[in-house]
């Protein structure tokens, strides 16, 4: 079979079809996530602090934001609208959550994200990229000091994420401003390339951290 009909009988391609067509439309979600209450009332909360000298929230999505810009003529369009939509939930609720608890905690502000994305956008992949946007730096810091690192947490975040080159692209991002080292992301890409085959690596931290 070929053509029209060949992909109405495969069900592979009508359970593309079906998603394509269900999926909501990941600008008009951006739009409605910034008109939200929630996320207004949140931007300038913060002060300059280790990791994020640039004080507010408002302040560090302003950066991340231009560090998509850098990396634009390397992605496309579906990645840049996912990407935007990680970038304005990922960090929005750290007023509002307990400070210290583990990422997994439903008070931690990566919960809190995720909670609130799914309201606009609810990916199964896209909210597990913005509930473990952090792990990476988590996974990293345990190796301070000598510790051998999780390797039984590292298997759990490379098996929660489907889209790779989507996360990869997202930690470039957030993880390539002023008040960051890119060791945490030169550490993860170096542990993990092989196994996620993305097209990110250790060059492009080195490109984007440099160039900030």
């Amino acid at each position: 079979m070929t053509g029209w009909w060949a992909r109405v009988q495969n069900p592979e391609m009508r359970e593309m079809k079906r998603r394509e067509e269900s999926e909501v439309d990941p600008v008009a979600a951006l739009e409605a996530l910034q008109a939200d209450p929630r996320y207004l009332s949140n931007l300038d909360w913060g002060k300059p602090r280790s990791g994020h000298p640039e004080g507010t929230i408002r302040a560090h999505l302003k950066e991340l934001e231009s560090n998509l810009r850098q990396l634009a003529s390397r992605l496309s369009r579906w990645e840049i609208d996912r990407l935007r939509l990680l970038i304005h939930s990922h960090d929005t609720f750290k007023p509002d959550a307990t400070p210290g608890v583990p990422i997994s905690d439903p008070r931690s502000h990566a919960s809190l994200a995720r909670e609130f994305l799914a309201e606009f956008f609810p990916d199964p992949d896209l909210l597990a990229m913005v509930q473990s946007h952090d792990e990476p730096f988590a996974l990293w810091n345990r190796t301070r000091g000598g510790r051998s690192h999780d390797s039984a947490r590292v298997e759990r975040l490379l098996a929660e994420i489907g889209n790779h080159d989507l996360f990869s692209a997202f930690l470039l991002v957030d993880g390539c401003t002023r008040g960051k080292t890119g060791e945490p992301l030169r550490w993860w890409f170096l542990t993990t390339a092989e196994r996620t085959g993305t097209r990110f690596g250790v060059d492009d931290v080195d490109w984007l951290c440099c160039g900030r």
